[in-house]
């Protein structure tokens, strides 16, 4: 399609499609599943007799004889209308780890939210070594020794690591500390973990939580553990550890459930995966025998590039350049610690850090959400280059701009006369091959949102909360279109037609499942909220697109569909910040990468020359200059 006319915001709408070429492949051959309880369709097999708990089972190459740990026939949730899980059957056996994967919403967690007693599940059974149980709580579940991990941690902050662990184990409250403590050190010498029962949880990283976490329910006695996306917020180097440890259970005899979407991840660790799509079981295959292209194939149900095209920075200019700032939070706490760094327009500037590290506040401090104590923000607009003849005279004042890199030539290669004769400079000035680079800076520091608009930035800022801050929930999908642009119709009232047909080309591009236009927003899924948003800010034709965790929610076709989108805006000239979780996507996605941690820049590296190793050590490394005022 022809590329846009105009912007959706301010004065002029596009009368095409804003996201064109958005790269989403036809859903050729996908056969379509009901969702809706009550929905015409084949009724399914009944589950066959429990079969003998066991079996000859490939593991590694090498065939050995795998006792059936836990079975699920004909697993049914409904909520409402929605189907969740659709007659699921699922079989995990002792000494293996099993992946289950799927696309959000297609019933990963909730499964597992059944087999851990949260949830109780409409028709079915679960088999734990071949008889019949009914968990109806999570302590059923312990009784059975099942174990959940969930993704967002249960602990009690002031307490210590071994208190959270016997927390609630005895209906006394009274427990031998020493003895516990013994205890949790040795649980965790005997698979690998690093923790100190003594810490405060407070005190802890984020991987020591989990550590808590996955102890407290092997101290609970679990032979079945279940751990709900465990790598999300963890380092590469905290990743090896973990599934080095995953591993050791598995020797062990424990048997092991890990929900994820990262099909690398998948691939390295599990023995089994099980796939769910739109709440039914597709297939259950040995990781050994697929490859990350078959199991996004049985995913979504058609074949899915999986290659960010990433294009080479061409002519990038510095745009958004920030200088020492520092920011306090509410409590006084020293969020933002001297962050410097330049996001220049036609490439893309990663942001990786454990969560936590200052990512949120630095783009809410940008976008002119939260006031700052100290440092610099400014938009730097690029105007039509000059001759430098028409400016400047002086051959001092040519040189000293050169030194700073103030030309360029016709080729827009940068020139600095070093090494040049006076004679010759003044002839490449008089003959106009040599061009002054004038720009307008801007200050946006201390500027609200609607300032920096009324400045004529096109500043788009996709937030982290995407319902707390990018849209309001009770208004319709068109409604949160004009929160960004809305002009005056006749007698004073908006003008609502622009928007809409907005608003239908963003459901279009980029598949919004919705009714319509008119559908509130908080009745969408998590992940179509989040397409609604990312269209919006895309659509706004925008000079600096930064963008916290843009695909949080999104399939795996929809998210190359975005990583795509934001490439082609770098191409476009916009600068780019792009704050993610997924450290292969930032490799593959941006130009370079910051690395923050502890509300500081731990570092700036090359995205083409890095490695995910050399970003994880940027991610723990200590801000130098606390250590120093410590010392």
């Amino acid at each position: 399609m022809p590329d846009l006319p105009g912007t959706i915001n301010g004065n002029r709408y596009p009368d095409q499609n804003v996201l064109t070429n958005s790269g989403l492949l036809p859903r050729e051959g996908q056969q379509s599943v009901s969702v809706i309880a009550g929905s015409q369709k084949p009724m399914p097999e009944p589950s066959p007799e429990p079969r003998l708990i066991s079996e000859d089972y490939d593991c590694g190459g090498n065939t050995v004889e795998k006792k059936l740990a836990l079975q699920m026939r004909g697993i049914t949730k409904r909520f409402g209308s929605v189907l969740a899980n659709d007659h699921v059957d699922l079989e995990v056996y002792q000494g293996e780890i099993l992946a289950i994967l799927g696309e959000n919403g297609c019933g990963k967690t909730t499964l597992m939210n059944m087999i851990a007693g949260i949830y109780f599940p409409d028709e079915g059974q679960i088999l734990i070594d071949g008889k019949e149980v009914v968990i109806r709580s999570p302590k059923d579940a312990f009784d059975h020794k099942i174990g959940m991990v969930h993704q967002h941690f249960k602990l009690v902050d002031l307490f210590t690591a071994a208190e959270n662990v016997v927390l609630g184990t005895k209906s006394d409250g009274k427990y031998n500390l020493r003895a516990v403590n013994a205890e949790v050190n040795q649980i965790a010498d005997r698979y690998g973990f690093r923790l100190d029962p003594a810490k405060k949880i407070y005190d802890m990283s984020v991987s020591e939580k989990q550590t808590v976490e996955i102890i407290k329910v092997l101290y609970r006695g679990a032979d079945i553990l279940i751990l709900d996306e465990p790598t999300a917020v963890l380092t590469p180097q905290e990743i090896t550890r973990l599934f080095d440890v995953l591993r050791r259970m598995r020797t062990d005899g424990k048997s092991i459930i890990i929900i994820t979407h990262k099909l690398n991840e998948v691939m390295e660790v599990s023995d089994r995966v099980a796939i769910l799509r739109r709440g039914q079981h597709i297939a259950t295959v040995k990781t050994a025998e697929t490859n990350e292209s078959d199991l996004t194939t049985m995913m979504v149900g058609r074949r899915i590039d999986l290659n960010i095209h990433r294009s080479k920075p061409v002519n990038a200019v510095p745009r958004l350049i920030v200088e020492k700032l520092n920011l306090y939070n509410e409590e006084g706490i020293h969020v933002l610690k001297d962050i410097t760094f330049t996001a220049n327009g036609g490439e893309i500037l990663g942001i990786a850090g454990i969560a936590g590290s200052g990512q949120r506040e630095l783009l809410e401090s940008i976008s002119g959400l939260q006031p700052v104590a100290s440092g610099k923000i400014t938009f730097n607009n690029p105007k039509k280059d000059r001759p430098v003849s028409f400016f400047h005279k002086s051959m001092k004042q040519v040189r000293a701009l050169a030194d700073q890199g103030a030309f360029h030539d016709r080729n827009m290669n940068d020139v600095n006369f070093r090494g040049m004769r006076s004679k010759a400079v003044r002839k490449m000035v008089k003959d106009g091959d040599v061009l002054f680079r004038e720009d307008e800076v801007m200050n946006l520091r201390d500027k609200d949102p609607l300032e920096i608009r009324r400045l004529g930035i096109h500043l788009s800022f996709v937030p982290e909360d995407r319902l707390g801050m990018g849209l309001v929930g009770s208004m319709n999908i068109t409604d949160n279109m004009m929160l960004r642009s809305y002009r005056k119709g006749p007698a004073g009232f908006l003008n609502r037609k622009k928007p809409k047909a907005q608003a239908e080309q963003i459901i279009r591009e980029l598949e919004i499942v919705t009714p319509g236009v008119g559908t509130p927003v908080r009745r969408l899924s998590g992940g179509n909220v989040q397409k609604v948003l990312v269209g919006r800010e895309i659509a706004y034709m925008p000079k600096v697109l930064m963008a916290a965790y843009p695909v949080r929610g999104l399939d795996i076709g929809s998210s190359y569909t975005i990583y795509n989108l934001l490439n082609r805006q770098k191409e476009n000239g916009v600068a780019v910040i792009y704050v993610g979780e997924d450290l292969d996507v930032l490799l593959e996605l941006c130009d370079r990468i910051m690395v923050m941690n502890g509300g500081a820049v731990t570092g700036i590296v090359d995205a083409r020359t890095t490695t995910k190793e050399e970003i994880g050590l940027l991610m723990v490394k200590t801000d130098e200059r606390k250590e120093a005022g410590d010392a």
